[in-house]
C-alpha cells in the first residue's frame, strides 16, 4: 500500500486571474521530488505573488514528475499541491522564484531537502523513515534479481555452448583431427561450460534459495558434469519449490522432471526414468513431444534398446511425423535381429523394417538414410514409399 506524506503549511485562497496575450512572458519548468527522493507523478505547481493566497498560474505535474508552463515576468512563491490537497492548503513551497521575460527558468521542488523534512511532524518523520527503509530494501532486492537474471542469461548461453561442444571441438581441432583428439576437446569444452554454470548457480541459489529456476539450472550443470546425485537433489529442490508455489511454472516443472528422467535413464533406473519423463510431459504438455523424444535419444545413447523402442513409441503418439523417432525405434529393434547363414542375410524382428521404411518416407535424404537403406538391403528388404505421414 502506498503512503503519502502531506504537510499543511497554511490557509490559501484559490483563484485564477486573466493573462493578457500582449503581456511579455517567460517560461518555467522543473521536477518535483517527494520526501523519499522519488519523482512525484501527479498534482500541480502554481505561481503566486501574494504569499500563496492566490494562484496566478498553475501547471500540472506529469507522470514523470515534471512540470512546465509560461507566466508573466515577476517574483513568485512556487506552490506544490497534490490532487487531494484543498485549495486553501499546500504541500510545499519555494520562495523568491523569478520568471524572466523571454527566458526559461528551471526550478525544482525537492521535498527530500532537510528544510522540508524538519517541518514534518514526528509521526510523519517516522513514516518517512519506514518508507525509506522499505525502498532501500526493495532496491537491494531488485539489484539481486537483476544480477540473478544476468547470471541466468550467462548460464543459458553456457549450456547452449555445451550442447554444441562437438561442433566446436571439430572446428577447433580441424577437419583432419583424430577422433580421440576431437573427443578430448569436446569433453574439455563441456567441463568448462558446465563448471562455469555450476559455480554461478551455487552462488545464486545461496543468495536466493527460494528461486526454483536457479535450482533447475544448477541441476543441468551437475548432470552435465555427471554429478548425478547432486543433480537429482537440485532438480527435486526445484520441484519442491514449484509445488509450494501459488502459480507453478510448467516450463520449470518440465525441465526438472525431464532432467530427473535423464539421470535415471543414464543410471539404469528405467521405471523411474519413464515416470519422470511422463511427469514432464504432463506438467508442460506443449513440450511433451520434445521431452519424450529426448527420452528415446538418451536410452539410445546408453544402449537400452528395449526402453528406447518404448520411448520412441510413446513419443510418436505426440508427434507421428518426426523421422528421428522411427530411426530410433528401428535401431532399438535391430538389437534383436538374427543372421541367416544360408541366405547370408540378417533377419529383422517384427516392426523393425517398417520403422526404417517410415524413416525413409519422411526423410529420404536424412542423415541416416544411407545407413537405413544399407540395413534394409542386407535384410533383402526393398525400399517402399507406401507410408503416408499423418497430420499433426
Amino acid at each position: 500500500m502506498k503512503r503519502t506524506i502531506s504537510l499543511w503549511l497554511g490557509v490559501l485562497a484559490f483563484a485564477f486571474l486573466p493573462v493578457f496575450a500582449q503581456q511579455p512572458t517567460g517560461k518555467i519548468h522543473g521536477h518535483v521530488t517527494n520526501p523519499t527522493g522519488a519523482s512525484t507523478t501527479n498534482g500541480s505547481v502554481s505561481l503566486s505573488n501574494d504569499g500563496g493566497k492566490t494562484s496566478k498560474f498553475t501547471f500540472p505535474v506529469t507522470s514523470t514528475g515534471d512540470y512546465a508552463g509560461e507566466a508573466a515576468p515577476g517574483t513568485y512563491i512556487l506552490v506544490y499541491r497534490q490532487p487531494d490537497t484543498p485549495p486553501d492548503k499546500m504541500v510545499d513551497s519555494i520562495d523568491n522564484v523569478k520568471v524572466i521575460a523571454g527566458q526559461d527558468v528551471a526550478q525544482d521542488i525537492d521535498m527530500s531537502r532537510q528544510e522540508f523534512i524538519d517541518k514534518l511532524s514526528p509521526e510523519q518523520k517516522k513514516q518517512l523513515e519506514d518508507i525509506k527503509k522499505h525502498n532501500s530494501e526493495a532496491m537491494k532486492a531488485n539489484e539481486v534479481i537483476k544480477n540473478l537474471n544476468n547470471d541466468l542469461r550467462t548460464a543459458s548461453q553456457d549450456i547452449k555452448d555445451a550442447d554444441g561442444a562437438h561442433a566446436a571441438a571439430v572446428a577447433a581441432a580441424g577437419a583432419g583431427a583424430a577422433k580421440a583428439d576431437i573427443d578430448a576437446k569436446e569433453a574439455q569444452i563441456k567441463a568448462q561450460k558446465y563448471g562455469d554454470v555450476e559455480a554461478l548457480m551455487q552462488k545464486d541459489t545461496a543468495a536466493k534459495p527460494d528461486a526454483s529456476v536457479l535450482w533447475a539450472e544448477l541441476g543441468q550443470a551437475e548432470a552435465g558434469l555427471k554429478k548425478y546425485d547432486q543433480a537429482e537433489a537440485s532438480y527435486k529442490k526445484a520441484l519442491d519449490l514449484e509445488s509450494a508455489s501459488k502459480k507453478p511454472n510448467p516450463a520449470i516443472q518440465g525441465l526438472a522432471n525431464s532432467g530427473l528422467g535423464e539421470i535415471y535413464a543414464r543410471t539404469g533406473k528405467v521405471p523411474e526414468a519413464n515416470a519422470a519423463y511422463d511427469a514432464a510431459a504432463k506438467a508442460n504438455p506443449a513440450q511433451a513431444g520434445f521431452y519424450l523424444k529426448n527420452e528415446a535419444v538418451v536410452f539410445f545413447q546408453v544402449g537400452n534398446g528395449e526402453a528406447q523402442v518404448a520411448a520412441a513409441d510413446e513419443a510418436l503418439k505426440s508427434d507421428p511425423n518426426q523421422p528421428i523417432l522411427y530411426y530410433l525405434k528401428g535401431q532399438g529393434l535391430i538389437q534383436k535381429a538374427t543372421f541367416d547363414a544360408k541366405t547370408q542375410r540378417i533377419i529383422l524382428p517384427p516392426g523393425c523394417a517398417d520403422a526404417y521404411q517410415k524413416y525413409l518416407e519422411l526423410a529420404p535424404s536424412g542423415p541416416y538414410a544411407a545407413e537405413v537403406k544399407g540395413i534394409l538391403d542386407q535384410a533383402g528388404q526393398k525400399v517402399t514409399s507406401t507410408y503416408k505421414a499423418g497430420k499433426k
